[in-house]
This record gives C-alpha cells, structure tokens and sequence, in this order.
C-alpha cells in the first residue's frame, strides 16, 4: 500500500486553498482550479477505495505514523479502515460537486480548506491530530455563513460558532481523561484495549463529556438549536456541506471513540443516548409539520429541521450497541448525505431562480413549470422519507432493528417503547414531506410566476447533481455498497 495517499488525499485541497487565497485570478479561473483540486482529491480517495483490503476492513490501512509531539507522544497519525473509508469517499465528492457550482475565488479557497478538517477527521488515528482537524472545519464553516449567508448570517454564524466550541472545548477535556488514565492518545491502542486499564467511573465521565461534545455536532436534541439558523442563513455550498459532512463528524467520533474506547461509559449511557436520540425525531417531525402546514414555511429551515430526526434515527442505531444498530448509523450517515446534500442544492437552485425558499410566496405547480427541479425536488423528498429501495430506507430499518434487540445489559423493555415511538416517527415524517410537496410540487402555477419566463436546472447543475440521485437509487437497492465495507469493522469495534 502506498504509504503517501493520505497525507496527498489532505495535501492537495490545503495546496489549492493557499494558492486561491494568495493569488487573484478571474472567478471562471478560480473555479476551474478549484473543480480541478477537488477532483483531483476525488481521485486519490477513489485510489485508496481501489486499494483497500475489504477482507481486512476492520483493520486501520494506507497508515502514516510519525512523530509530531514526542512530549506528550502525540503523532502524525493516520489511516483508514471500513468506517472512514465511505465518508472520505462521500465527502471528496460533495466538495467536487460544491466546487463545480462556485463562482467566487476566496469561497472557493474556504471550501478547499474545509475539505482538508474534514477528510483529517476521518482519518486521524490520534486523538490530539483529530481535534486539530476536528477544529480546522469550524472557521471556515463559519466564514461561509458569515460572509457568503443571508440577510440574517451573522447571528446564524455567531450561534453555530459559540455552540460548536463549546462541544469542542467539553471534546478535549473528554480526550485529556482518557489520556490521564491509560497515558496515549493513540486511537489504535485505545480501541485494541476496549476500556482495559480505565475505571468505570472514568469511562462514564470521559463518555458524558463527549456525548455532549459530539451531541453538539450530531445534531442531538436539545443541542441542535444552532443548526436551523445555520442551514437557514448558509448559501448552498454551506448548507450542502454542513448537511452531508459536518453533522457526520459527531455521529462519526460516537462510533470511532466512544463506542470502543469506552465500553462501560457508551454502555452507561446509550438508554440516555437512545432517549435523546427518540425525542430529537419526534420534536423535528412536529417542528416540520408546523413548518409544512404553516403560512410562513422556507424549505431551507424545513430541510434543516428534518435533518434533526434523520440524525436521531443515526444515534439511536449507536445506542443499541449491536451491529445492526451500528450499521444502520453508518449507512444512515451515507444516505443522509447523499439525499439532503440534494434536497439542498436544488432548494439552492430553486432560492437562485424564484429569490425564496418561502413555501407560500413559492406557490405550487413547480414540477409543472420547471419539471427538472420539480422532479429532482420529488425524487429527493421521497429517498429522504425512507421509501424502501432508496437509501434512507436502511438506516431508519436497521436502527429500528437494533432497537427491537439491544445489546445485552440494555432494557429491552426501554427500547421497545423507543422503537414503537421512532416507528411513528418514520410515519411523521412521510406526512411533512408529502404536505410540502403537495404545496410546492403539485397543484397550479400562482399567477405571480404564470406570465415570467423562468430557466429550469441548467446542464451544469444536472450534471453536478446527478451523481447524487444515483447513489440514493444505487445504495437504496444495492446496501452492501455501504455494510460489506463496514461490516467488519463494526464487529470489531463493538469487541
């Protein structure tokens, strides 16, 4: 295995993003360079996939380790195995998608540096270099919506930053328990002792400290408050970003870290996680409900809100602590990036056209008028409802599965009531998706839109989005593409 792919998968956006920002070129020469950088990024991660040992998934592969602080032996440590491997895929496309849309070079410099916190997450082996990355996302997130959002982005900024580190500072303090009690940040070693050598008290106060940390990032009810603004005031790029990538990053460290590093603690805690993870996709059906039924509905702030209870459904998988639960969080992330990355640039296409995302200003009759966004906003609205044989299906049903039967040691009884209350969930949340549709989608054109000459999705956007509807349809009939490279590695983490 060629040991230089990793640090190249990272090299190369941070190159583009130095370049772009220290050096003025025309947009059309800033968009090339930048579509040409992601690309490049994309390729690399689609030779790591090629090279990837499947039969060995749970083993850490491509791996760099160096040293960086041999004081405290903190290292340059990186690899990837079955559970990062399809989010670094997922998150090199999407900026390639992003950046083929983009038409400003320091935006385009923003999103390159974004990429590089966000793939350095995925893999990072130490847990020093992954807060590193981890905080390397923040600024640039929030300078997208600051300096590119609407009309109220500074607040929407300000809230997104504020909460983030918070969860970041309560993050670190989390790592340095751990690293108190066992002396190493290496991820690795960690997870080969699953909580050997750390008391179970220090296993529960490390687990609460992340569970908020990471609960911040999910989004987990009650600390998503942050994340309606941000989607709200985010341009699409943003939003698309924050929605497929960045509420990752937390479901991502639950699994990577706390479920095999900290046994008894995620044990201690998955009934509360599983509690929390229910009421966050009960509140965001109502929320939607409201939002589809109501007078004042932006499809922004209702994309937003469904994203809460599709997130909910990912850490309930989590908090079953079996391997269907497990995998069901994992091919939930996947899809949930795939579909609502989509949701949100065609409702990007539909803000660019109309200038509003409100439901009632918008009128119905989209699909009858501009049938390419009308469909692409069908076809995504229904993957995103879990209709079996597109990929939101798998995760709602596999975290539903492992609720039925939890890990041992879990109150079957407990998670039986949460499972019945997820499952009307699932019901909800077909209701606000229908509702919207009906409004937008269906029905007759106003007479404010009738007599102008709108342009549907150009050939840049079909292109650009198609990638997407292809894997919700892909992943949906054939889910293996996810849970045969995760499937061991899950088994592994879970001992």
């Amino acid at each position: 295995m060629n040991r230089a792919l990793l640090p190249l998968l990272l090299g190369l956006p941070a190159l583009g993003a130095v370049l772009l920002a220290a050096i003025k070129v025309p947009v059309r020469t800033a968009r090339t360079i930048g579509t040409a950088v992601s690309a490049a990024t994309l390729l690399v991660a689609i030779e790591v996939a090629t090279r990837f040992d499947y039969g060995a998934g749970g083993r850490a592969q491509d791996v760099v380790n160096a040293r960086w602080l041999p004081t405290v032996d903190v290292r340059f440590h990186l690899g990837i195995d079955g559970i990062s491997l399809p989010l670094v895929l997922l998150t090199a496309l999407l900026v390639v998608l992003c950046a083929a849309t983009i038409r400003d070079r320091l935006m385009m410099a923003v999103v390159l540096l974004l990429e590089v916190g966000m793939l350095g997450t995925f893999v990072a082996l130490d847990l020093v270099l992954f807060f590193v990355f981890f905080e390397v996302v923040l600024i640039p997130m929030y300078v997208l919506i600051a300096v590119w959002g609407g009309p109220q982005r500074r607040p929407a900024a300000t809230k997104f930053i504020l909460f983030t580190l918070l969860g970041s500072g309560l993050m670190l303090v989390g790592f340095l328990v751990m690293y108190a009690a066992t002396g190493t940040f290496d991820m690795t070693a960690l997870a080969r002792a699953h909580g050997h050598g750390i008391t179970a008290g220090t296993q529960l106060l490390a687990a609460t400290l992340l569970l908020v940390g990471f609960g911040v990032k999910s989004p987990m009810w009650p600390l998503h408050t942050w994340l309606p603004d941000a989607h709200t005031e985010a341009p699409t790029v943003g939003s698309v970003l924050l929605a497929g990538v960045l509420l990752k990053m937390g479901t991502y460290g639950f699994v990577r870290i706390v479920v095999p590093d900290l046994p008894s603690g995620a044990r201690d805690l998955a009934p509360a996680l599983g509690c929390l993870a229910v009421a966050g996709i009960l509140w965001a059906c109502f929320a939607c409900l409201a939002l589809a039924r109501g007078p004042h509905a932006d499809l922004k702030r209702l994309i937003a809100f469904s994203s809460v209870g599709h997130m909910g459904f990912v850490l309930l998988g989590i908090a079953t602590l079996t391997s269907a639960g497990v995998q069901g969080a994992l091919i939930g992330n996947i899809a949930h990036g795939v579909i609502t990355g989509l949701l949100f640039f065609v409702v990007g296409g539909v803000k660019d056209r109309f200038h509003t995302s409100d439901v009632t200003e918008l009128g119905g009759g989209l699909l009858a008028k501009l049938p390419a966004l009308g469909g692409l906003l069908l076809v995504a609205s229904i993957a995103s409802l879990g209709l079996p044989g597109l990929a939101g299906f798998w995760g709602e049903m596999l975290a539903l599965l492992g609720a039925y039967s939890p890990a041992a040691g879990l109150s079957r009884p407990l998670f039986l009531t949460l499972t019945g209350l997820a499952a009307a969930g699932t019901v909800l949340t077909a209701v606000y998706f229908l509702a919207m549709l009906r409004r937008v989608d269906f029905g007759v054109v106003t007479d404010r839109w009738r007599g102008e000459r709108i342009a549907d999705a150009a050939a840049v956007d079909l292109v650009a989005w198609t990638p997407l509807v292809v894997l919700a349809v892909g992943i949906g009939v054939w889910p293996g593409l996810v849970l045969r490279v995760s499937e061991s590695a899950v088994k592994g983490l879970l001992g």
